[in-house]
């Protein structure tokens, strides 16, 4: 630190050292650490304002330091196909001695009805890191007594999506059974790049929000995104077991794609 220069320092023990203190195994780590300066090797403050101009935008984007030179600079996504990969998987890592840092925009969910299952899939999708926003025009539904603490939106989802600003770090999951409701919502979202879109309702239900979505103009890839009925199939049965198959469904996409 007195030095001011940036560095790598290594830590590590080996497995026979961790197993003489009672470990279960060894490990090692490095470390980059970086001054903010105008020196030789630091991250200059110009750069370091970019960075947090981009996460308070919710643009993810990857902060790029070259090991040797401890050159940096901004990668956003869609530049570089190796940092979308690293974006995608929301993992920081040593490429060809380049360490790439990613920062990404915090996770959202938004659920658009406040029904008995939106009751146990809110708090499971915060448990996992999602900031989540419930939308319910109707105020029985959508009241502060059934969801205490929560940031409800008592509007038509066409009207609150819209200032919602939604981008490939969002979910969205319909859950009303109303069309009136959930295909505005819909709608909206086949437009936006969400990572997933899922519906409850059954296969026949499904088909029939096909129809009505098609007649509005909706291509059959397009509607190819959308995950119905929504969750994996283990078998859920009650509001709980609903809502955790749903939250393991958004999971397995933004971490694998499928």
């Amino acid at each position: 630190m007195a030095g001011g220069g940036a560095r790598i320092l290594a830590y590590g023990v080996t497995d026979e050292d961790a197993f003489a203190v009672g470990l279960a195994c060894g490990g090692a780590i490095r470390v980059l650490v970086e001054p903010v300066g105008t020196g030789e090797g630091a991250l200059s403050p110009a750069l370091l304002a970019q960075l947090v101009a981009a996460r308070a935008g919710r643009h993810p984007v990857a902060l790029v330091s070259d090991l040797a030179t401890f050159a940096r600079h901004l990668v956003a996504q869609g530049a570089d196909p190796a940092i979308d990969r690293a974006l995608a998987a929301n993992r920081s890592a040593v490429e060809a001695q380049r360490f790439v840092a990613v920062h990404n925009p915090p996770l959202r969910l938004i659920v658009v009805g406040a029904v008995q299952i939106a009751q146990h899939l809110v708090p499971m999708a915060r448990a996992l890191g999602h900031h989540v926003t419930l939308i319910d025009p109707r105020s029985a539904f959508g009241s502060a007594a059934r969801f205490p603490g929560e940031v409800l939106v008592e509007d038509w989802p066409d009207e609150a999506l819209p200032r919602l600003g939604l981008d490939s770090r969002c979910a969205l999951v319909t859950l009303t059974h109303d069309s009136k409701i959930d295909d505005p919502a819909i709608s909206f979202g086949l437009r936006a790049p969400l990572y997933y879109i899922g519906c409850l309702g059954s296969k026949r239900t499904h088909a029939k929000r096909l129809e009505r979505l098609g007649a509005l103009g909706f291509s059959a890839a397009e509607l190819e995104k959308i995950h119905a009925p929504a969750g994996l199939d283990i078998g859920a049965k009650s509001p709980a077991e609903i809502a955790l198959s749903i939250m393991a469904e958004i999971t397995q996409v933004l971490r694998k794609g499928l």
